[in-house]
């Protein structure tokens, strides 16, 4: 075959590469796409309810509410059909509920930890319990959001709360050499009250640009040079657009929050330490009796694993269990590992305590 015979079929190819490239650079992708009904809300706040697929005899009476972090979408948790946590759940009989937050806007710059666990999470679990007809309930809390569902279990430990799953949970900051945040977040280099006195809450852009520094050939180089590798397989393609939707829905972090989030356990460990105070209220985790099962990204450099492993001495649970996952802070659920080893176990674990 000549030259001249070939080079017609590569333009082809190449053409074909550039214009999918393009697609999954310049487009959304459609995610977050497993059935749900709103059932309340509060300002930003929005409580789904998951449409059940399982008949009721099959289900577990036991509802589970998810509470994902502040600065992200939750939806990476129904990430795309097929490869989705929550529609996993779903399918195995839970009835499954999922808080998210909102976009804060500069009228929520003063909002703290206390509104969030004690104004909004206590008004939704009321919810969840009134739809599922349950007074018990299972909380699973992921990144920030297992912040405030150990917050929320150590004050409210009567509340009904049976099950509480924390994944790459930020709870112990003794050991800031280990921590690679804190290195941005140092009080001699990282003046907080001199960013959120200037935008209000903290911007997105800015935690955005934190984490991807921590690894910055992976998230500016190698994850694009996977993507440009793998354009000729759709399954690649289609994952990679799905997460980059994800990873590329940015917003804000309330104020007070961050702030907290900063000086209170970065620089002080005050919730491990027992000194941290919502609304007046000293947090106790020895309080906290709930079933716990603590989930661990090995190869997490956002929440180094040293940072999950201290909650089980200090809480009064009796039932407690810690996972040891491969892989990064995101990775563990909604990774090409989550649906044979994360998703699983979660279902099994929690399963048996949701009768």
């Amino acid at each position: 075959m000549t030259e001249a015979a070939v080079l017609p079929d590569q333009w082809s190819v190449l053409e074909q590469r550039f214009q999918t490239l393009n697609k999954v650079m310049t487009t959304k992708a459609a995610i977050a796409q497993t059935p749900k009904e709103t059932v309340w809300t509060l300002n930003k706040a929005r409580l789904y309810r998951y449409i059940p697929v399982v008949p009721p005899e099959s289900r577990h009476p036991i509802p589970l509410l998810l509470v994902f972090a502040l600065m992200n979408r939750p939806t990476i948790l129904d990430l795309r059909p097929g490869h989705s946590f929550i529609e996993y759940m779903v399918g195995r009989g839970f009835d499954v509920y999922l808080l998210d937050w909102g976009i804060p806007g500069l009228e929520d710059k003063d909002m703290k930890f206390d509104d969030y666990v004690l104004d909004y999470m206590t008004r939704a679990i009321r919810k969840v319990k009134a739809l599922s007809g349950s007074t018990e309930f299972s909380l699973l809390g992921w990144c920030i959001g297992a912040i405030l569902t150990t917050i929320y279990a150590s004050m409210r430990p009567d509340d009904g709360l049976r099950n509480l799953l924390l994944l790459t949970a930020p709870l112990d900051f003794s050991n800031p050499q280990q921590l690679t945040f804190a290195r941005w977040t140092d009080e001699k280099h990282f003046d907080v009250d001199r960013v959120l006195a200037t935008f209000g809450n903290m911007p997105g852009e800015m935690i955005d640009y934190g984490a991807k520094a921590l690894k910055p050939v992976e998230n500016y180089i190698a994850n694009y040079l996977k993507l440009w590798d793998n354009l000729d397989n759709p399954q690649v393609v289609e994952s990679w657009h799905a997460m980059n939707t994800w990873v590329t829905d940015i917003f804000p972090m309330a104020g007070g929050a961050y702030r907290q989030l900063i000086v209170d356990l970065y620089r002080n460990n005050r919730l491990m330490k027992g000194q941290l105070k919502i609304r007046g209220e000293l947090v106790n985790l020895k309080r906290l009796h709930a079933n716990l099962l603590t989930v661990i990204a090995e190869g997490d450099h956002i929440t180094p694993p040293c940072q999950s492993e201290a909650i089980v001495t200090k809480i009064s649970s009796t039932d407690q269990e810690i996972f040891r996952v491969p892989g990064g802070h995101i990775g563990i659920m909604a990774g090409s590992g989550a649906q044979k080893l994360t998703w699983p176990h979660i279902d099994q674990w929690l399963a048996v305590r949701s009768r």
